[in-house]
């Protein structure tokens, strides 16, 4: 029936009761007959539909015994005030036909509510329609345009660094890398249009020094193939040379073999190295950055708004001060709870804000940190658990707003300043 109300804004529901068998036109007859003038013209039910601010009644009839029983409705579209006036107009009608009746409103439905409603599921279904329609749109363009530029991108290899190694063009420029062991990879990566790609040379016993020269100054991605070969590569370089992500091709495919769409998924589903190599039970290679080096403009603030996902560098060591100048030591002890709790947030790029009792206030993403700390009342939050990177800003929101610890996966290389109210402290630090 809501499609009879298309144009009209609420729908008045009534129930209707007669001590008496009467008609639907007796009813409507009644409705029109002892509401007229009641209010004026202004509320003239006939002038009110002729003036299309009220729709065609409906009712509903059905009889019990000797009484008549019904429901009465009535779309409108006046204001909300003037509905609800038409409404308990309604109820003064006291008779229809020769039996005493009485009308009860039941319900003013706002009818824009529900459409609006069902504008929103058909808004989210089309909205998971197209994100489930677009790789596959990605990747008919790639094939169509495939045949094409197959030869300018193939002839975009190029030979990197004193060993000649198979690379892409963006190697060099690029600021993640993604790692491959063959000429083969390196041109199925360029074919869909990955030009940061470098080649191991096979599976050699050691990296080459190019790579690992790149890996101290890049993210690197080291993508093998998803077989027994695959695991081997991991188990060898792992431990030579520092790697962020790990990706593999699906179960008993090769890199070389993949398409588009199964690269960019498999790229989607990379994990940190640590994960993996605690997963193989080998030990990954710690990061080789000199210290001291400071990061690149805008690095620090990009920490925080982007959700940059962890990679494991070294703290950046400050001379001791003398005994003199050195803060008092701060005791605390981190519930069992809170510990377990870190550990399961690596990888996730979330956080945990904490209270005085340590109980859990709130748990949101790691780019919405700052601006939470910076909207909470001094005092409210103790201690902060996220997984991503403590940088200076952080630390200072952090002693402006009174957190007494922060807990994170690891330190940014361009802290200058430490606030002695804060203490903050690694995942590394833990366990």
């Amino acid at each position: 029936m809501n499609g009879v109300y298309v144009d009209m804004k609420y729908l008045i529901r009534a129930r209707l009761e007669v001590d008496g068998r009467v008609e639907k036109h007796d009813v409507i007859g009644a409705i029109f007959g002892q509401t007229e003038s009641l209010l004026g013209s202004d509320f003239s039910l006939e002038e009110l539909q002729n003036k299309d601010k009220l729709g065609r009644i409906h009712v509903e009839l059905k009889y019990q015994g000797t009484k008549t029983v019904g429901t009465i409705s009535v779309p409108s579209n006046l204001s909300r005030v003037e509905t609800a006036i038409i409404a308990a107009m309604l109820e003064t009608i006291d008779k229809i036909g020769p039996y005493p009746a009485k009308i009860t409103i039941e319900e003013i439905r706002d009818l824009r509510l529900e459409r609006l409603e069902k504008i929103k599921q058909r808004a989210r279904e089309l909205l998971k329609l197209m994100k489930e329609k677009e790789p596959d749109i990605r990747e008919v363009i790639r094939e169509v345009l495939q045949e094409e530029h197959a030869k300018a991108q193939v002839a975009k290899l190029i030979e990197y660094g004193p060993e000649r190694l198979p690379a892409g063009p963006g190697v060099e420029k690029a600021d993640t890398i993604i790692v491959v062991e063959g000429r083969s990879d390196v041109n199925t990566l360029l074919r869909y249009g990955y030009t940061n790609v470098i080649a191991l040379g096979g599976a050699r016993e050691k990296v080459p020094e190019t790579i690992r020269r790149l890996a101290e100054q890049k993210k690197v991605i080291l993508f093998v193939d998803g077989d027994r070969g695959g695991e081997l590569i991991l188990k060898n370089v792992l431990p030579q040379m520092k790697v962020d992500y790990v990706a593999r091709a699906p179960e008993g495919r090769e890199v070389e073999s993949l398409t588009g769409r199964e690269i960019a998924q498999a790229l989607s589903q990379m994990k940190p190295a640590e994960i993996v190599a605690r997963e193989l039970g080998i030990e990954a290679a710690a990061p080789e950055k000199p210290a001291g080096e400071a990061m690149k403009p805008g690095e620090e603030a990009a920490a925080e708004a982007k959700e940059a996902k962890p990679v494991a560098e070294p703290r950046e060591e400050k001379a001791e001060k003398p005994p003199e100048e050195r803060p008092p030591t701060v005791k605390f002890t981190i519930p069992k709870a809170v510990l377990e709790a870190a550990k399961e947030l690596r990888g996730t790029l979330e956080a945990i804000v904490y209270d005085k009792e340590w109980r859990e206030i709130e748990r949101l993403k790691v780019r919405e940190l700052y601006d939470y700390i910076s909207k909470s009342e001094p005092g409210r939050i103790y201690a902060v658990v996220f997984d991503g990177i403590i940088t200076q800003r952080l630390l200072d929101i952090a002693s402006e707003k009174g957190v007494g610890i922060i807990i994170g996966n690891r330190i940014g290389n361009k802290i200058t300043h430490k606030p002695t109210n804060v203490k903050f402290l690694t995942f590394s630090d833990l366990f």
